[in-house]
């Protein structure tokens, strides 16, 4: 079938053809890394010309397997690049043991020419560990958020679905990929040419970086109570010094046994038993995703003892936590 567009007209330097480096590191999501670079394939195939071109490199220069199980070839491993270039590391699941010496190690040398360098779903995380990010905002995927903030205090975490700073660059994961790389290509060629490419991807609301990752609180829960919303919102947003029952309730115009009411009738437990939910949500990602010891993990999630700590975790995981960071070691291990 003959294709009917038109070539999209771009503005900026066309002659030019700017080169995007992607780093696989093992584990990396898919989805992700082939929205970056469908981006970059459709922006050329829309303006008839060859903007862009990529390499996919890693560490061995190989072959690496993302999280879904495909394995990828790669064009070679770690080298030298040039000043110009674009370069994207795409993180995943296990980032913190995908992320080795060498990788930090080159990642600090390429930095220092002034490459342009951008971190998809966790590799935020590989960024600040290289000290990239120190004195930056930044985002990652909210699931990554919490052991995140704890680990690099330097950095300004964001719940955005992007953040573009100076020469650095992060993604929330998924599908953000694509927003990123579409105010990239703005920046180079114009909206015209963005939003061709979004068109193409039947990508119908191009997010901003002032757009942020998770549902709203009601969507989430699937309750549209305005006041029960506020109310989880605020135990969100204190976990590690939890709020309690009668002060929340009195912060949004109510009795305790209105807001006792209203968690029952929607969601079918007390205030407090949710909000333990959400302490234990976090301990649990903090311990599987981080060093913190038990005791430090059981303080930022507002538990006055490590024995209180455990027997709540005990009761809701039907594990320890250090039984639970002891398996979770063990599957990484393999």
């Amino acid at each position: 079938m003959k294709e009917q567009f038109l070539p999209v007209e771009v503005s900026g330097e066309t002659d030019r053809v700017k080169r995007f480096v992607f780093v696989l590191m093992e584990n990396f999501t898919m989805l992700s890394f082939a929205s970056a670079v469908e981006c970059l394939r459709i922006a050329n195939r829309m303006s008839g010309k060859t903007l862009y071109n990529w390499t996919l490199i890693g560490e061995g220069g190989e072959s690496v397997t993302c999280s879904a199980g495909a394995s990828f070839n790669l064009d070679g491993d770690l080298g030298d690049l040039q000043r110009d270039d674009t370069l994207i590391i795409c993180g995943g699941i296990q980032v913190q043991k995908a992320t080795t010496k060498k990788i930090l190690g080159w990642i600090r040398r390429e930095a220092r020419k002034g490459v342009l360098i951008g971190g998809l779903c966790t590799a935020a995380f590989t960024l600040a560990k290289a000290g990239l990010l120190d004195g930056k905002r930044a985002t990652i995927h909210w699931e990554n958020a919490d052991s995140f903030a704890e680990e690099f205090d330097d950095v300004e975490l964001t719940k955005g679905v992007f953040v573009i700073d100076g020469n650095r660059m992060t993604t929330a994961g998924g599908t953000s990929s694509i927003d990123m790389m579409l105010k990239l290509l703005a920046n180079d060629h114009g909206e015209d040419l963005a939003n061709a490419v979004a068109d193409q991807l039947i990508y119908s609301s191009i997010r901003t970086d002032q757009d942020t990752q998770r549902l709203s609180v009601p969507t989430r829960i699937g309750v549209r109570h305005p006041k029960l919303s506020l109310v989880i919102q605020m135990m969100e947003n204190n976990i590690e010094e939890p709020i309690s029952p009668s002060i929340l309730a009195k912060d949004v115009g109510m009795s305790t046994r209105q807001l006792e009411r209203l968690f029952r009738r929607y969601l079918n437990r007390s205030p407090k038993r949710y909000y333990m939910e959400l302490r234990l949500q976090k301990a649990r990602n903090l311990l599987m995703q981080t060093d913190m010891s038990v005791i430090n993990v059981a303080l930022a999630c507002g538990f006055a003892s490590p024995s209180h700590f455990s027997k709540c975790y005990r009761a809701h995981y039907d594990t320890t936590p250090y039984r639970e960071r002891g398996s979770h070691a063990t599957r990484l291990s393999i």
